[in-house]
């Protein structure tokens, strides 16, 4: 999904690059949008960032961004009991996602020079939260009598209370339990450097490294056995595709 959308945003930009375009023209587009693909320690995300120069150095932007949530102690697993087992991470209880919505400043530290380079901001966010859960379901192996050699497949909400190693088949459909999505509030600040590189000024592209903490005042169950987390750190790395240009 990251892969397409880049590919898309930058074919959107290459039809524009007939016109000469470089950052040594020392002209202050007035307005800018950028859209973006990470990789960060716990998962993925995707982010549309919008605003406007405020100075010749710094930047009012807003932005929307989701990303995927991994406990750092998820291991998959495989039943070896069963012919055919799907794997499934034991102990996980809530699928978790975030959703940010946030405004904040981007400072230019140096400029690009005249034949193109690399420009080096620095990137200060903050905003509002909202985790997504989805409950686990799993297939749930139960021994057909008289003999019990065989065994039917349930699909169940996983419940660490009934359900072990010893009778979880695999996990079952991915849109199983989309119809019980737990909410969770919460508020979040950002810190990042970002290199824009190339000699185009109104079709930038960027290199982002950063962090994000997130705080949710309603605790969210992730893993059975752990406490429930209200505080969440990632790092990130992340690349981004945009455009500058004046408001008509």
């Amino acid at each position: 999904m990251i892969v397409l959308s880049l590919c898309a945003a930058n074919q959107a930009f290459a039809q524009d690059e007939a016109i000469p375009d470089t950052a040594g023209d020392n002209v202050l587009l007035e307005r800018q949008w950028g859209l973006g693909g990470q990789i960060n320690t716990n998962g993925w995300g995707l982010r549309f960032r919008w605003g406007k120069n405020v100075t010749a150095l710094r930047q009012w932007m807003y932005e929307i961004e989701f990303t995927t949530y991994k406990n750092t102690k998820e291991v998959r697993v495989i039943n070896p009991y069963y012919p055919d087992a799907k794997s499934y991470i034991y102990g996980k209880l809530n699928y978790l996602y975030f959703l940010y919505g946030g405004t904040g400043n981007q400072f230019i530290i140096t400029r690009k020079p005249y034949w193109g380079g690399v420009q080096l901001s620095a990137v200060f966010f903050g905003g509002v939260s909202l985790g997504l859960t989805k409950p686990v379901y799993l297939y749930i192996a139960y021994p057909v009598p008289p003999d019990g050699q065989t065994f039917e497949l349930r699909e169940e909400k996983y419940n660490p209370a009934i359900h072990y190693t010893d009778n979880i088949y695999g996990r079952a459909s991915f849109l199983s339990g989309i119809t019980q999505l737990g909410f969770y509030p919460g508020l979040y600040i950002r810190s990042a450097l970002e290199f824009e590189f190339g000699n185009l000024n109104k079709h930038p592209k960027a290199v982002e490294f950063g962090g994000v903490f997130n705080y949710s005042p309603i605790p969210v169950p992730i893993m059975a056995y752990n406490p429930k987390q209200s505080l969440f750190l990632t790092l990130y790395i992340s690349m981004t595709f945009g455009k500058r240009y004046n408001k008509l």
